[in-house]
């Protein structure tokens, strides 16, 4: 229990980056399981994730946002509006980065938006494992000559090197402040949001580069039967092309159910019960340049 709520620190970190650096890997880390989607294709995150990590002395609030790209739709133009806005919302910024890549337009685009930010900006830089010591010194020295850095921390985020040094350090800059957040409580997205996160991550890993990132996943239903300890779920996996659907379903429906069996498995981990989980598939075209459908499958700016 806390005694002294005066030294209780809390604040909120943005974890800002190029697509595929390793954001939500490192999220899903700290937090303890899974709540953001990974996958080894860009721009998987759409939306502000925020994951929750609370101890005695301190409670993090992490902002996992889309990658910075590009946009080539309006979705696109959502995703980078949405990182953009989350540096006015913080009390430090972790600019994560690879180490394995050298720096690029991206990196110097994400360091131009970070000159007008006041508050400390962390390099991290993520995938240690993949490099010779030697080669992470060139790193530094080339990220650290554009930008004055509060903090430097490499890590490896998918194997925990230096994670937990990070987090130290993190806690160092935050101030005091309230629990926003019950102790056992990971993140602030609500559970429909998670399971079609969960749902739509297993599209992307099993259709590989067949299907980009034209789809959605929108839950129609979830409802909990008390006497089997059972919840039933129904989906749609929205895809923008005929092609797509038939991708998605399989020969003889073959894909579409292995990405059912594999989200049953991560949901019922997630809820702690059974699952029956029902799948369809949905043509909507073009619907990433469509306001109404982006609104429609969650994507909101008047939330940000």
């Amino acid at each position: 229990m806390q005694q002294n709520n005066q030294s209780f620190k809390s604040g909120f970190i943005s974890i800002i980056g190029r697509p595929n650096v390793g954001k939500s890997t490192f999220l899903n880390r700290v937090v303890g399981q899974k709540i953001a989607i990974m996958s080894d294709k860009p721009q998987t995150t759409r939306n502000k994730v925020q994951g929750v990590v609370t101890s005695d002395e301190s409670q993090l609030i992490f902002i996992d946002t889309p990658g910075i790209h590009k946009p080539k739709h309006k979705l696109g133009d959502f995703m980078v509006k949405t990182a953009r806005n989350t540096l006015k919302e913080v009390d430090a910024v972790m600019f994560m980065v690879n180490a394995d890549e050298p720096i690029g337009r991206g990196d110097r685009f994400i360091i131009e938006l970070l000159e007008n930010t006041k508050t400390p900006v962390f390099l991290i830089i993520n995938k240690i494992d993949l490099v010779h010591p030697d080669d992470l010194l060139k790193v530094i020295t080339t990220y650290t000559s554009e930008y004055d850095f509060a903090e430097i921390v490499p890590i490896s985020a998918i194997n925990g090197n230096n994670v937990e040094r990070l987090m130290e350090t993190l806690n160092t800059y935050m101030p005091e402040g309230p629990k926003y957040y019950p102790d056992d409580q990971v993140t602030d997205h609500p559970e429909r949001f998670i399971i079609s996160e969960l749902i739509r991550e297993k599209v992307l890993h099993l259709t590989r580069e067949e299907v980009p990132h034209s789809v959605a996943v929108v839950i129609e239903k979830i409802e909990r039967e008390e006497k089997r300890e059972m919840v039933n779920i129904m989906a749609t996996i929205v895809v923008d092309r005929d092609s797509q659907k038939g991708i998605v379903i399989g020969k003889r429906g073959a894909l579409l159910k292995e990405i059912g069996t594999k989200a049953r498995h991560d949901i019922e981990m997630l809820l702690g019960s059974k699952v029956f989980l029902e799948l369809w598939v949905k043509v909507q075209k073009d619907w990433r340049n469509k306001p109404g459908q982006l609104k429609e499958f969650g994507f909101r700016e008047d939330e940000y």
